[in-house]
């Protein structure tokens, strides 16, 4: 695996989520994980995957307990499983545990089972890997965020507010998401903070589920309510005879154009009644929300409360270990399913993203109308490598992270009993984070309909990546260049 004098390279993803209640086992990206690892299982860089937390959703899991779920997830998935032995058996794979699959950390039996498929077991909530006369801090995220945080971590009989939600909700979705007109509601896992998931579901009811013909006979009165709300107050206008020009002007074009004139003025006339009718009855619906929204303000739990800020409870607990262990350069976490990079400190913080669908909420420019939500992959794989001492510019590495090259070996670094490694590797011309992605296709073309493919067209999200990164001794940046 490591030749004499090489330092390592880390290969991190997290937050695969893989299990849970029918329509959650299935894996999309099971094809793009097989090959990462089919080439990591020949690759000539000594090498080593860590992955940062919740590979499998075992909260999902609801009709089995304890290392059954194990059992579950073999059987049904057991090409992952062999190609994990199989690439276990040529680079280290370390698996640390996060809060779906905390029970890993609960049972040691979990040990010995992933030891099996050449799977490293770490229970802990984080652990260390040397780079050079540096050190790598990883640690899957839940401790800063206060619903998904354990007091007890291995405990398997504390459970955070989180654990509810997903035995409640998301194994329920997964149960019941083959019932609808699409196979959709198995997707509330992907809807990140879990606070804007009635938006969410008022979308899909509204793109998926509502009945054909009253989704369109609502579309014209909804996409163009902005303008009718103009037409009703220019009406009313007319008939108090304050301004009666704008509407007498619109009668007489309408007049000449015949058959499509008179279609056109009966729309108008629809979109005023209806909007007349909605206004009026807005009056005591607002008095009510403005009301609600007091009571709401007096509790404290605005959505801005309950949302878990997506970088500053990482900022700090980086600050807090940059701190603690001087030597530490890269602060890795995942858990937020947001892949980016920040500098902290002179040092970096990184997140591993995540390989479950990801949605993009699209609002519509103009009415009424539900946001879209645009689905997309973004297979986040971290690689962190010492730079190149040829160059010494921190180009290097650059010949494996595209192929991974093909070639074998079996040399591993040792560790300690928590997991963190020691190594008399040494490069000190610095480290290079960068993301080198899976490809998978939007499944925009399968999932959307032609309506929402319609209302988004030119605003598909960018499969964008932060950039490049270099720590040395002197500081880090963040090459938009390179």
């Amino acid at each position: 695996m490591e030749a004499d004098g090489e330092a390592p390279v880390y290969y991190v993803i997290s937050d695969l989520h893989i299990g849970g209640d029918e329509q959650l086992g299935d894996v999309a990206f099971l094809p793009e994980l097989l090959t990462f690892l089919r080439r990591l299982e020949t690759t000539a860089e000594p090498a080593e995957l860590v992955i940062n937390g919740d590979l499998f959703g075992l909260w999902e899991f609801t009709e089995s307990q304890g290392v059954a779920k194990f059992d579950t997830l073999v059987e049904r998935y057991p090409d992952l499983f062999e190609q994990l032995r199989a690439t276990g058996a040529e680079i280290p794979i370390t698996l640390l545990p996060g809060n779906h699959d905390t029970e890993l950390a609960a049972y040691e039996e979990y040990e010995r089972l992933l030891a099996a498929y050449n799977v490293t077991l770490v229970r802990a909530e984080s652990l260390t890997r040397p780079l050079g006369d540096r050190t790598i801090h990883f640690e899957h995220g839940h401790r800063q965020d206060p619903n998904n945080r354990f007091e007890d971590f291995g405990n398997p009989y504390e459970k955070p507010l989180g654990y509810y939600y997903n035995t409640l909700v998301t194994s329920r979705a997964g149960r019941l998401s083959d019932r609808g007109r699409y196979n959709w509601l198995k997707d509330v896992q992907a809807v990140t903070p879990t606070e804007r998931v009635p938006r969410w579901l008022l979308s899909k009811y509204f793109y998926r589920e509502m009945r054909p013909t009253l989704r369109y006979a609502l579309l014209p009165v909804l996409l163009l309510f902005n303008v009718s709300i103009v037409i009703t107050v220019l009406a009313a206008l007319d008939v108090a005879g304050i301004w009666t020009m704008p509407v007498t002007v619109t009668d007489d074009v309408l007049a000449q154009l015949g058959l499509v004139g008179e279609a056109v003025h009966f729309l108008l006339v629809a979109n005023v009644v209806i909007v007349g009718i909605l206004l009026l009855a807005s009056i005591p619906v607002y008095l009510v929300l403005r009301d609600l929204s007091a009571t709401i303000d007096r509790f404290g739990i605005r959505e801005t409360d309950l949302t878990v800020d997506p970088d500053e409870p990482y900022r700090e607990a980086a600050r807090e270990v940059f701190d603690e262990r001087p030597d530490t350069a890269v602060f890795c976490y995942g858990h937020t399913h947001r892949p980016m990079m920040s500098v902290v400190d002179n040092r970096l913080l990184v997140n591993t993203g995540t390989w479950l669908k990801r949605l993009h909420r699209r609002d519509v420019v103009a009415g009424l109308l539900p946001p879209v939500y645009y689905p997309s992959y973004h297979l986040s794989i971290v690689r962190i490598s010492a730079a190149n001492d040829a160059d010494g510019n921190g180009n290097g590495g650059d010949s494996d992270r595209d192929g991974y090259e093909s070639a074998n070996s079996d040399n591993r670094n040792s560790s300690d009993s928590n997991g963190n490694r020691n190594s008399s590797n040494s490069s000190k011309n610095g480290i290079i984070v960068e993301y080198t992605p899976a490809d998978k296709p939007s499944p925009a073309a399968n999932e959307m309909t032609l309506l929402e493919r319609l209302l988004t067209l030119g605003r598909a999200p960018a499969l964008e990546y932060p950039d490049r990164a270099y720590v040395t001794e002197s500081g880090t940046t963040i090459d938009p260049d390179d």
